[in-house]
């Protein structure tokens, strides 16, 4: 079995990573203590071809696969978790649905400015009374002769409000079907669209330098032309584009995973106590040796559903497996880092910090750890242990 990657993907990489280390890298700080969005590095971003890496080319992108996308994921992510959360959201469940159920039209006029990196886009699911249970949502939209007039809320919503925002794709109620179900369609709501308005920024635990806002609808029209496929199977369609986004997230999880290994290991080298390098200490050394350990074992749990994906095979259970477990490899390494800085890594200025505060989320975010066990026993009982 060869796990190394293909040259242009190693070459892509060294790219990537000399481009966070100038343009991200230094400046993740104050982007977080600011809670400033970055456009200009979205805008850089574009220019490099990376906003659309899942997007065919016909369309403005690359259709660079899961592999590529996630080796570059280890190395925005490795720089700072908001731009890399932001580029998630914008790579996957964002653009997605558009790829998958767009017509052509609304490719031409929506996903093509997204994947050239021209705006970033948003995806609105989560509601107050409905995240896990995406069922439970009450947006409603209402058919009309020529469109659809929405109401309804969103929380939580990342993307929507930066300036280069170009609109959110909404989940909505839009009847209920015979079996007496309820049917939800999706629909692409400009920024500026009257009736759709945004609250402030919310303050997080992390991802500081991240656009999260609350949207408000109150009958806001769209047209017919904005529904994005199926009006009564919207939610199986955001389901379809779930499993690529859980690879994403775990990449991201890996990223962070990796970045708190480095610090750990950079610090254990010039910190001394007793004498004597605390890496030197076996308390500290064995410590490493776990988190080493762990990123290695996430790493390769995100790389093989990656390939999976790539190689057109099924990869529900991998995505699932490798998003719970490189989640919470990343909670754990980060820890495992902040307690090998000390006192240093309790202050808000250090970088582990900052690495720690963003990793509880990854736990949370895009299906909790406890609905990824769901959907890996489901499969698992179902027959699906091996291959």
């Amino acid at each position: 079995m060869d796990f190394s990657l293909e040259p242009e993907i190693v070459a892509l990489k060294k790219m990537v990573r000399d481009f966070a280390e100038k343009e991200i890298v230094p400046h993740a700080a104050g982007w977080s203590e600011r809670g400033e969005f970055p456009t200009s590095v979205f805008r850089q971003l574009g220019e490099l071809g990376l906003m659309g890496m899942l997007v065919p080319e016909e369309w403005g992108g690359m259709n660079a696969g899961m592999v590529t996308y996630v080796a570059v994921m280890e190395e925005i992510g490795r720089a700072d978790q908001s731009v890399a959360a932001a580029w998630n959201a914008h790579s996957t469940i964002a653009s997605l649905p558009l790829v998958m159920f767009g017509t052509d039209e609304q490719k031409e006029r929506w996903l093509r400015p997204l994947a050239e990196g021209r705006n970033i886009a948003a995806f609105g699911l989560t509601e107050p009374g409905a995240g896990s249970d995406a069922a439970g949502i009450t947006t409603r939209a209402t058919r009309t002769e020529d469109g659809w007039v929405i109401d309804g809320a969103k929380i939580f919503i990342s993307n929507a409000g930066t300036d280069m925002s170009l609109g959110v794709t909404v989940l909505a109620q839009t009847g209920t079907g015979a079996d007496g179900r309820k049917q939800f369609g999706a629909f692409f709501v400009p920024k500026g669209t009257p009736g759709f308005e945004m609250g402030e920024p919310l303050k997080k635990l992390g991802w500081h330098a991240m656009d999260t806002r609350e949207l408000y609808f109150a009958n806001c029209f769209v047209g017919a032309d904005h529904l994005i496929g199926d009006p009564e199977a919207g939610l199986t369609q955001f389901l379809s584009a779930l499993d690529p986004g859980r690879i994403s997230v775990a990449s991201l999880g890996l990223s962070l995973s990796q970045a708190a290994l480095e610090l750990g290991v950079d610090y254990a080298g010039i910190r001394s106590q007793f004498g004597r390098k605390i890496g030197e200490h076996q308390a500290i050394a064995h410590k490493v040796a776990d988190m080493a350990t762990q990123v290695e074992a996430a790493r390769w749990l995100v790389y093989r559903a990656a390939w999976l994906a790539d190689e057109g095979l099924p990869y529900r259970k991998e995505a699932a497996m490798a998003k719970l477990f490189a989640s919470e490899v990343a909670n754990r390494v980060s820890s495992a880092g902040v307690q090998i800085h000390g006192g240093y890594g309790w202050m808000v200025e250090s970088t582990i910090a900052r690495f720690y505060s963003d990793a509880k989320i990854l736990e949370i975010g895009e299906g909790t750890s406890e609905i990824q066990r769901n959907v890996i026993a489901r499969i698992v009982l179902s027959g699906g242990a091996g291959r």
